[in-house]
Order: C-alpha cells, then structure tokens, then sequence
C-alpha cells in the first residue's frame, strides 16, 4: 500500500475530487479504501456499464452520461477497468457530436469552427487515426486563397505576434502517416514550404537561431505576459512551446521534401532544425533548477523568464529538443500539483484562472506523452488520473479547469466536448498503452502500461490503411516480450503498411519493473507582483511589493545587484529592469525598461503623420546622418486602430533596409477598435552604423501580408534610434 495522488478513479470506478492527498490503494490487490475518504459534497463518478457513468459532482445540469450514438465503426476497447473503459466510450460519443455537417470539427461544444493550433493538436493526439477525412478537411480551412496556413486571430492582429500556425505542418505529416495519402504529402508539403518561406524571414532570429512571437496556445497576454509587455514586445519576445513547434515543422518540411525528391530543401531545414534545437538548449536551459524557462523578453536586452510552461516542456521532450538526461530531469521535476501540471508555474498574481491557475487536459496528455518517452511510470500514472478524473466527474471533456481546485467552476471560459480534450483522453489507450507510432511505412508498437494498470486489453476493428486489425495485449512495462501476427512471430513490433485484410495481433508485454523516477508534488504558487520602476536623476526606485523580500536588479539584460530596499543608483547609457523575490525565492516578472540617458534621438518620417497603407506610400524613404560608431536599436512611433489588442488580424508588417541592405521586419501591431490616438512604439531592429549620412527604407513586400489579406496599415509620425553601448549578446 502506498501514498498516491487521485489515482483512485483508475480503480473500483470511483473518483472524487480534493481528497486525493488522502488516498490509499493497494497496488496487488486494487483495493481502494476511498467511500470513507471523500468529504462531504465533493462528489464521486461511477461506471454503471462500459456505456453510462453516474457523477454526484455538486452543480452538474445532469448526474449521468449515458451512450446514445452509434460508435461501432470505431475501434472498441476494454480492459480490466470499466470507468476508463466507459470514458473511451464517452469520448467516442463526443468525437462524433464534433463533427460539422461540412465534415469539419468544431472545436467545441462553446466554440463554433476551425481553429488552426486545435484543429492540429486534436489530429496529432488521435484524430488523424480516428477520422482522417475530417483531419483533411479541417486542415484545408485553415489554408488562405494563396495556399498559406491562417494564423487564426491573436494578440495585436495575429501573425507575426502569434506565430504557432507551423503546428498544422506538423499534423498534415501525421495524417500522411497515417493514411500513406501522397496527393495529400504534395498539397500539405507546398502550403507548408510557402508558410515556412515567410515565416523565416520574418520571425527567424539569425543570432540566436530562435524564433519570434507569442507562446503557442497561451494566447490571451495578460494571462500568460506582465500587463507592461505590449504586442510588439511579444512579437520580439522568444518562447520555449513555439520554437518545439517551429524546430518539429521544419524536421516535417525536410522528411516531406526528402520523400518528394527535393534533396536541397531537405537538408536546408534541417539545418535550421538544428539551430532551433541548439538555441532552445542554449538559451532556455536552467541549470540550477532543471527545467526550461518560458520565454525570452525584455525588448533591447532579453532575460528569460523562469516560470515553467507545460506544453512547451512537453513537446521538447516529445520531438526530442531535450536530451536524453535533461528530458529525463524535466519531467522528474516538473511541478505537479494536485489535479495536473499548470500550464505555467508559479501563478501570476491577480489574473483569474484561464491559462494563469488552469490545468488543460490536452496539455496534460502531451505531459502524459512525455513521461511515457522518459518511461516516468508515476509520473505517467498521474497524468492519466488528471485526465480521467474531470472527465468522469463532469461527465464530458472540458476545456480547462482550476488548477488549484480541480473545479471547471471559476474558469473564464470553458467548454464541454472539447475536441482537443476528447482526442488526448483517446490518445492514452491509442498512442500510450498501445503505444501506435505511425511512421510513412509502418505501424510500430511501443507500449507503456504502468503496473498499477496491468491486465489484458483489447482493441478490436483498428483500421488501418487497409488492413483491420484485432489487437490482444497483456502484461505491464515498456518492454514488448513477443509480437505475434496472425499468431506467427515477428522480429519487431510492427506491421507494414502493405497488410491488407483482417488480422489478428498479440502484444504480451515483459512485465518487468521500469527503474523508480522521482516526480515532484508542488503546492499552489503565485509570484509577487512585478514592480513598477521610476528614474529619478541617477536614481531608480519602486514601491515596496506586497510579499517580497528582496529586489534583484538588472542592467542590460544581466543581474547586477540585490537589495532589500527600493531604489538603487544607476549608471548612464543603460536599459535597467527590477524584479521582486519572496521568502522562498520566488521571482516576479521583470519590470518595464527603464533607459538612463541613453545617446538617442528620434527625427520625422516625414511633415507630419505618414499613413502606410497597401495601396499608398508602399516605400518610404529616410534620410538621416550618424555621428557615431555603434550599433543602434530602431524603431518607429506608430499607431494602428484597425481592431483591439486581444483579437482579429491586422498587424501591419513592413520590410526595412538601411543603405540598401536587408535590416529585418518590423510589425504594427493593433493597438485598439477605431483607436488611432494610442501611440506606441514598432518592435526595433538592430542595425551597426558607421558615422555619416545612411538611408531607412520601410517597403511593403511579399512577404509582408498578414492574416487578413486586406488591411495592412498604420500610421508612423518619427523614427527612434538608440545607441547601445553594450549590444545585446549571447549569454
């Protein structure tokens, strides 16, 4: 017998909710001695049969799900457990309420269409294997007339500042697996190679091989970025889960052109695979704390910030950006808390819980997804409780729930039958105890059964090109004994993807123990509040931060200083920032830039406020003179009133070259409805300069078009640049 985390609702088909710190199981005999352990008006979930499941969760509109579609066309699984069994069942159902009468998916029971990041996550997790002509036609939605993939609406007008579309490149490929379809590898193949041209000039980092914009999924700012970080700050900022994304699109795009014959683009985007690899390794490794900090930021002079981010840590295990050993360590200490890892740890301070304080269930598969590759067995263990339990207790998948609850209740916004949600509670029977890997020409077979869960499964009409397969599997462990088909032995743990007809497979598992990983139990935690810095003279000061106990102070990017008090001397010509710590160490967010009398200056575009737009003033020329050596950070007062900074996609881009050289791409991004008064400034550029007279050049170009297709504007009045006397370097 032993201390677990709420993993009874794997046994005896119970479930209940905040008493999981006290639940005993024995783990020889299943025996769950919970009835005496729930608390009052907790509530609990039963399976009645493999088709209806009773919930006493307090607040449900109805206490039980019953089956009432017809879900035999599909793979039908059962196993020694009747919740789990009843819940597949469940999702099933679910699956098929998503389904459009234009053989789309809808994202959810709340949230009507086609979104491009849930659309593919959905098909990574089991909808390419359980509906694959509905993965391609929701896929196709998400392609623009000029065959591009649609960054769906997002902070400061979608992309560039949201910048995860590239997640469709990599779900094109896995239905491709799946399906083996090669008119699809051809059509997914040029929409990705003319998504990933425009993305590598204007989001791809030369310096440090990273990519630009906002944290995949975790789109809503405030909940994920301090409140003084602009859109054109995210846009500059450099984030763990949307270079794992970027870094697996571009290992997609080369093992597509490498099948279709294109040697040369192959091998060029692994090359920046690699980079991508290198610089996540480089730039986000913590090493005291052995896990991946979240994003890069801070404008001039980036500092990585080190809250924790659940999918982006997931998919560096997952793709494999992580090393064997640093993967091994991520997991065994990433923060777990009481119904899930958060989406990030520590919680932001006064942010109602969304993605702030939420555990997501199709993160938490992809967590599940990165413990099985580290074969974290109680790691493993937990996550398949965190995603069954709340879908038992609700009695559908939701979107996202309290992490420090384990409540739907008390969410921003929530959804039941979440398409997402519904494929990751899938994926544990599909792609973790059965451990299905599509590969272009295979099925293989790598199966993760934790012992607690041992037992004979089975998973019988599993279509698969065209073979239908009967799969029979015993035993427990990650380590595959035999491997039998149609009853006669194989070498590996495979199939070809030239069966046809109906066969019979058999998986028994060695049932040997897998070595003991630790996991980590994390108590809720919500960082000080980011102070707010003034300067003052040569002085720089803030007010005392609720909570904290020390100050720690930076000076172009690096750590400089620790106080206890609340100003501190300032040196010239420096950019600094101030972050909170509390008695545990705990860190805020960095606070807004501060410049201490920096060499800069700004000067007119032009007389008076220039409207760039796709029809007018297309290029614009600016004269100006440097009379110093150095290197500059530029960019351009501006404002653009074309939508809120929350929603919609009109970003405005432009290219910018100095004396006819290429110099980056600077975005406009929205900065409110109808409001052309809000002015702010551009994301910047850093450009070298020798003294004497030089040329700006701001252009609309190809590869400035952003997700509307349409408007493309703002308004610019001067132009800044800032002298650095120490440029931004690796650190």
């Amino acid at each position: 017998m032993y201390h677990m985390r709420n993993l009874c609702i794997l046994l005896l088909c119970l479930i209940h909710t905040s008493a999981f710190s006290q639940t005993l199981w024995h783990s020889e005999a299943f025996s769950l001695y919970a009835d005496s352990l729930v608390q009052p008006g907790e509530g609990k979930a039963w399976a009645l049969s493999r088709t209806t499941i009773t919930s006493t969760y307090p607040g449900l509109d109805s206490g039980q799900w019953s089956l009432s579609r017809d879900i035999s066309a599909f793979p039908a699984y059962h196993s020694p457990y009747m919740l789990p069994d009843a819940l597949y069942n469940m999702a099933l159902e679910e699956m098929q309420k998503a389904i459009e009468p234009d053989s789309t998916f809808r994202t959810g029971k709340e949230w009507a269409g086609v979104w491009t990041r849930d659309i593919s996550y959905s098909i990574l997790l089991s909808m390419a294997f359980l509906q694959p002509e509905v993965a391609r036609h929701s896929l196709m939605r998400k392609v623009s007339k000029e065959g591009r993939i649609i960054q769906d609406t997002g902070t400061g007008g979608a992309w560039p500042v949201s910048s995860d579309r590239m997640i469709w490149a990599v779900a094109a490929w896995e239905l491709y697996k799946v399906t083996g379809d090669r008119d699809w590898l051809e059509k997914a193949y040029g929409v990705v190679k003319r998504s990933m041209d425009d993305d590598a000039r204007t989001l791809y980092d030369p310096s440090t091989g990273l990519v630009r914009g906002e944290s995949s999924f975790l789109d809503w700012r405030e909940q994920t970025y301090p409140a003084w970080m602009q859109p054109a700050d995210i846009f500059s900022s450099e984030n763990l889960g949307t270079n794992a994304v970027h870094y697996q699109a571009n290992r997609v795009l080369a093992a597509m052109a490498r099948r279709l014959g294109h040697a040369g683009v192959a091998a060029e985007h692994e090359a920046i695979a690699a980079r991508i690899r290198a610089g996540v390794n480089r730039y986000f490794w913590m090493p005291g704390v052995g896990s991946y900090g979240q994003y890069r930021y801070g404008r001039i002079y980036p500092v990585l910030s080190p809250r924790t981010e659940a999918l982006g840590s997931a998919l560096s295990v997952i793709f494999g950006i992580a090393p064997v050993e640093r993967a091994r360590q991520l997991v065994c200490d990433a923060p777990l808390m009481a119904f899930g890892v958060p989406c990030i740890y520590p919680q932001i301070p006064d942010i109602p819980p969304y993605h702030n304080n939420a555990v997501w269930p199709f993160v938490q598969t992809f967590w599940l997804w990165a413990c099985d590759k580290t074969a974290n067995e109680d790691a493993a263990l937990a996550s398949i409780a965190d995603i069954y339990r709340p879908a038992a207790l609700f009695l559908t998948n939701k979107e996202n729930f309290v992490a420090s609850t384990g409540d739907f209740k008390g969410t921003q916004i929530n959804s039941s039958n979440m398409l997402w949600s519904l494929s990751g509670n899938l994926s544990i029977v599909y792609k973790v105890l059965f451990g299905m890997r599509f590969e272009p020409d295979t099925l293989d077979f790598s199966p993760f059964v934790p012992k607690a869960l041992r037992g004979t499964r089975t998973l019988r009409g599993v279509h698969y090109r065209a073979a239908l397969l009967d799969i029979t599997m015993s035993g427990y462990g990650n380590r595959v004994r035999s491997f039998l088909l149609d009853g006669r032995p194989q070498s590996f743990p495979r199939i070809p993807a030239t069966l046809a007809g109906r066969h019979s497979l058999k998986i028994i598992l060695a049932s040997a123990e897998l070595p003991v990983q630790t996991i980590r139990h994390a108590p809720p935690s919500t960082s000080p509040a980011a102070p707010v810095a003034h300067l003052s003279g040569n002085s720089l000061s803030w007010g005392t931060v609720a909570g904290a106990k020390a100050y720690l102070i930076y000076r172009n990017g690096k750590r400089v200083a620790r106080t206890t008090g609340t100003s501190c001397k300032v040196a010239p010509q420096s950019l600094y920032q101030v972050l909170a710590q509390d008695a545990h160490g705990v860190s805020s967010f960095l606070s807004e830039p501060v410049l201490t009398a920096l060499s800069s200056w700004d000067f007119a575009v032009a007389d008076g406020i220039v409207d760039l737009t796709r029809d007018a003033n297309q290029v614009i020329r600016i004269p100006f003179e440097s009379h110093t050596k150095g290197a500059y950070a530029i960019d351009f007062h501006y404002s653009n009133g074309n939508g809120p900074i929350n929603t919609e996609n009109k970003c405005a881009i432009r290219n910018l070259s100095v004396d006819g050289r290429p110099a980056g791409v600077l975005v406009f991004p929205q900065r409110g409805k109808d409001d052309w008064s809000s002015w702010g400034y551009s994301s910047n550029a850093i450009l070298n300069l020798m003294p004497g007279k030089h040329e700006l050049v701001l252009s609309f170009e190809t590869n400035d078009e952003n997700m509307n297709g349409g408007i493309n504007e703002a308004k610019v009045d001067r132009v800044r640049l800032i002298l650095l006397p120490n440029p931004p370097t690796p650190p």
